[in-house]
């Protein structure tokens, strides 16, 4: 029987393989990061920093730069040095409650993904210190030279004067900048306003217990938080906050279901659909202290469909539970372990049923007894359809005034109606437009006034009248309703 594995104590052959600098360097900056990701992962270390302000400039001359002071406590050179290297931090060690890093890579990846100059400038009680990564350079040189550029070489950099003027921050510049060009900027910019918006509006309304609301402000525009919850709108509903166990921490779930689009006006309708649009918003929104890291995903748990779009459910954890929720380096991308998952499940079988009420008890309306309508809802052999009632009045006085080969003609003519409505085209539309969508505005009054004065003089019978009086075409239109019932012209 042979063995590869060595006796205690015996001496290992080993040698010292340098990875190749040049092609790491390469793969390193190709992680995924999108620009307004990676902005967000940077300003992690400001909000860390417990930062009150946070100045953000994206400019495109002479060449494009972009930079990021905060007002935070600043670090010194010994400190600056140890957070410009690579894997600063132990993942697995404890973290104050508002720390928002974990492997001491985001503040480079998120940078490197970007450009190949980053430049940290930081001054603690006064003093500055400044350092630099230069990929250009340290793939010539194939080693891991930091630098100490000249400061006097960035005084033309956006934010430098400020910088200069605080008692302590930091300040972040980004050059060499190569994953968008100078005519991208204005969409880059309104973009990473959205994604701050949204993934930092905790901080942004100052609800993160013990600290006071962030000011972010994006090329001089101070930005607002938009919490996807609409909490505060009357029709949101807020069911109740449960709180899951887990080892020796506390998961914190918030369901919202939010306002069927009849009760917001358009303007707020499409600002909280996002630009994914309600469907693809649904589902979870992962939260760490207040961080907004994942939206929109009910990870394979169940399936998203247009009866839950108005579900949201907020998840907050602490940040010692990273490795129950397999969160990346780049805080985008989670699932977590199978236990959590059994709380979950149960919780979106609650919520999706209530979710689904502002649809499906929308619905149920058609089969209100007390309205006579136009369409109806039937099932059989375990399938749907939508009808016209056959038993309308207005139908059914049509129907007596024809003859049998015209009677047949109408029933195909609504057969046909029937069976080819396009329902694909109107759920489109209800979701895409749905304040758009305006059936009821294609009925003309004065042709209802005529008709029903028609009947009127031609004597039909009060119980006729009743009938009508029950129609959705007439209890939506009440004003003319009271005079048809009163009989006044």
């Amino acid at each position: 029987m042979t063995s590869t594995s060595k006796k205690v104590g015996e001496k290992l052959i080993t040698e010292i393989v340098q990875p190749n600098v040049s092609n790491f360097i390469k793969s390193l900056r190709d992680i995924g990061y999108t620009f307004e990701v990676a902005v967000a992962d940077v300003l992690d270390n400001s909000i860390t920093a417990k930062a009150k302000n946070i100045h953000i400039y994206c400019v495109p001359s002479p060449n494009t730069t972009f930079a990021m002071l905060d007002d935070g406590s600043g670090m010194s050179t010994s400190e600056l040095v140890d957070a410009m290297r690579l894997a600063a931090n132990d993942p697995d060690k404890a973290r104050e409650g508002s720390d928002l890093g974990k492997f001491g890579l985001g503040l480079k990846t998120a940078s490197f993904s970007q450009c190949t100059n980053l430049t940290v400038l930081s001054k603690k009680n006064g003093s500055v210190s400044i350092k630099q990564w230069d990929l250009e350079y340290i793939s010539r040189e194939n080693e891991w030279f930091l630098i100490t550029p000249d400061i006097n070489e960035y005084r033309n950099i956006p934010l430098f004067d400020e910088f200069i003027q605080q008692d302590n921050g930091t300040l972040v510049v980004w050059q060499g900048i190569d994953t968008f060009t100078e005519s991208d900027i204005p969409l880059k910019v309104d973009s990473l306003r959205d994604h701050l918006s949204l993934v930092f509006h905790c901080f942004l309304e100052g609800i993160v217990p013990g600290q006071k609301a962030l000011r972010i402000f994006v090329n001089g525009q101070q930005l607002n938080p938009f919490n996807p919850f609409n909490p505060k709108h009357i029709a949101t509903q807020q069911l109740m906050t449960e709180k899951i166990k887990y080892l020796d921490s506390e998961i914190r779930v918030e369901p919202y279901i939010l306002p069927h689009h009849s009760k917001l006006s358009q303007q707020e309708f499409e600002k909280y659909a996002t630009n994914e649009g309600y469907t693809k918003s649904q589902g979870f929104y992962l939260y760490r202290a207040h961080r907004l890291l994942i939206h929109g995903t009910w990870w394979g748990m169940h399936r998203a469909s247009d009866a839950h779009k108005l579900v949201r459910i907020k998840i907050d954890i602490p940040n010692n539970q990273d490795f129950a929720w397999g969160i990346d380096i780049k805080k985008s991308s989670a699932n977590p372990v199978s236990e959590i998952k059994k709380d979950l499940k149960r919780i979106i079988e609650q919520v999706t049923v209530k979710g689904s009420r502002p649809f499906t008890g929308r619905g149920r309306k058609i089969e209100d007894k007390t309205t006579t309508r136009f369409w109806e809802l039937v099932a059989e052999n375990n399938e749907i359809h939508f009808v016209i009632n056959r038993e309308h009045p207005i139908l059914k006085d049509m129907e007596s005034k024809l003859d049998q080969s015209q009677q047949h003609l109408l029933n195909v003519i609504l057969m046909g109606l029937e069976s080819y409505l396009p329902l694909d085209a109107i759920v489109a539309q209800l979701n895409i437009n749905p304040k758009k969508v305006k059936q009821e505005t294609l009925i003309n009054e004065d042709e209802i006034k005529i008709l029903v004065e028609n009947w009127r003089r031609s004597g039909v019978s009060e119980t006729f009248i009743k009938e009508l009086l029950k129609t959705e075409i007439y209890k939506n239109k009440e004003t003319y309703f009271d005079n048809a019932s009163s009989g006044r012209d």
